[in-house]
C-alpha cells in the first residue's frame, strides 16, 4: 500500500484526547493502518507535535505512543529542505512548517493527512494562492 504522511495537527490530534481533531485523526489513521498504509511523520512535524509534551515533562510518553502506533519519523533531507524553500518562496502565505510537510509528502510520494490545510490542485496555470490554500500534486492532501 501507499504512504500516509501525518502533519503535526494530526499527530497532536492522535496524542491529545482533548484536541478538537482527536476523533477524526484516530479514525483516519486507524483506517489507513488497517488498509496497510505506511504511516510517516516528517521530523519537523514530529518535533512540532511534541512541544506541549516536552513542556509537561511527558516527552517520553509521547514518543512511546507514536512508536506504539507504528508511525515512522522521516528525517529531513536536503532535497526536502530545498523543495520546501521553493514552495515557501513561490507562495508567500505558506508557512515554512507547512512547506516542509508538503515537501516531505512529495519527496516520499505519499498522501498528506492534515487538519490545518485547505488545498487545491496546483497547475502550471495557477495564478497564485489566496488565504490558506496550499499547492498539491494531483490532490495528494486529505484534510481531517
Amino acid at each position: 500500500m501507499g504512504t500516509l504522511i501525518l502533519d503535526a495537527s494530526v499527530l497532536i490530534g492522535l496524542l491529545d484526547s482533548a484536541d478538537t481533531h482527536h476523533e477524526r485523526a484516530v479514525t483516519d489513521v486507524e483506517s489507513a493502518d488497517l488498509a496497510g498504509h505506511r504511516l510517516v511523520a516528517p521530523a519537523s512535524a514530529y518535533s512540532e507535535a511534541l512541544v506541549a509534551f516536552a513542556r509537561g515533562g511527558r516527552l517520553a510518553d509521547a514518543r512511546d505512543a507514536v512508536s506504539a502506533m507504528g508511525i515512522a519519523v522521516a528525517p529531513l533531507t536536503a532535497a526536502m529542505a530545498e523543495r520546501a524553500a521553493g514552495l515557501r518562496a513561490d507562495h508567500n502565505r505558506l508557512r515554512l512548517p507547512d512547506a516542509m510537510v508538503v515537501a516531505c509528502s512529495r519527496e516520499l510520494g505519499g498522501q498528506l493527512l492534515t487538519s490545518s490545510l485547505i488545498t487545491y490542485a496546483a497547475s502550471p496555470q495557477a495564478s497564485g494562492m489566496t488565504g490558506h490554500e496550499y499547492p498539491v500534486d494531483d490532490g495528494a492532501i486529505k484534510t481531517v
